[in-house]
């Protein structure tokens, strides 16, 4: 079984799916899937999805906000409010991403430093979202101790080094589709190198839909499809590769219960 450890299903485009949310959490079910972390990208879309998912057990929620949709400065005390909530299994997503914002690095790096700080605070995992912002994002981690947190690199693309970096500090790495892209050739030569066991297979759908549904709004059922090009990449079973990542998810999101606990 599988676990689609990072989706937004509040931003799902029900009309190009032509689906609802229902029939999107049977076909991921169908497909091998047991559990799906929804990650928020806005405090204050917070309670909305949090809304939208909770008929349904087999998904989980994080809270935090995205560095790409942050307009003003993070409310840092409504951030620690939303995550003290028993239903919120880790914080984030945050991050830095310099690549489609460079001129709001500020603003980003202090909203990232207050997101590792309530990881720390609660104990609860971090989800980082990093582009073109390797060294600022590690020092960071490290000058916060973000280790006492851990967490994720989610949808990760950047160097065999970030990683090695992220994993010393006890954080996990998670593969998206991406890696199943014809240009993605270093990705590839990295997902050979990350430990069995500290790796996370996700779909950030809607977004980046794996081969062979390029085009295609992305769906959680698509996790199986970035699975199996992982197993071959790392040459192992498909069945040995979801129960590792699989495992390695309910370890990191403690507070999420395993389907047969």
């Amino acid at each position: 079984m599988f676990v689609d450890s990072h989706c937004h299903l509040d931003r799902l485009e029900w009309d190009k799916l032509k689906l609802e949310l229902p029939d999107v959490i049977a076909k991921a079910q169908q497909a091998g899937v047991e559990h799906l972390l929804c990650v928020s990208v806005s405090l204050a879309e917070f309670e909305a999805m949090a809304e939208l998912v909770a008929p349904f057990p087999m998904v989980s929620v994080s809270c935090g906000e995205h560095p790409l949709h942050q307009c003003d400065a993070l409310d840092p005390e409504l951030l620690l409010s939303l995550c003290q909530r028993q239903d919120v299994v880790a914080v984030g997503e945050t991050g830095l991403d310099y690549f489609y914002a460079p001129d709001s690095k500020k603003l980003q790096q202090d909203a990232f430093v207050q997101h590792l700080q309530v990881g720390c605070q609660l104990r609860k995992p971090v989800i980082i979202h990093t582009r073109d912002a390797r060294t600022d994002t590690l020092a960071l981690m490290r000058s916060e101790q973000a280790y006492q947190a851990g967490g994720v690199l989610h949808c990760f693309t950047e160097s065999w080094e970030m990683a090695k970096a992220a994993l010393d500090m006890g954080f996990y790495i998670s593969i998206s589709g991406i890696m199943t892209f014809k240009n993605a050739v270093e990705l590839r030569e990295v997902v050979k190198k990350i430990p069995l066991d500290a790796l996370l297979i996700e779909t950030d759908s809607p977004y980046l839909a794996p081969v062979p549904h390029r085009g295609k709004t992305n769906q959680p059922a698509y996790v199986a499809d970035v699975a199996a090009a992982i197993a071959e990449v790392k040459g192992l079973s498909l069945e040995q590769l979801a129960q590792q990542t699989t495992a390695n998810f309910y370890r990191l999101f403690a507070g999420i219960q395993p389907k047969n606990a």
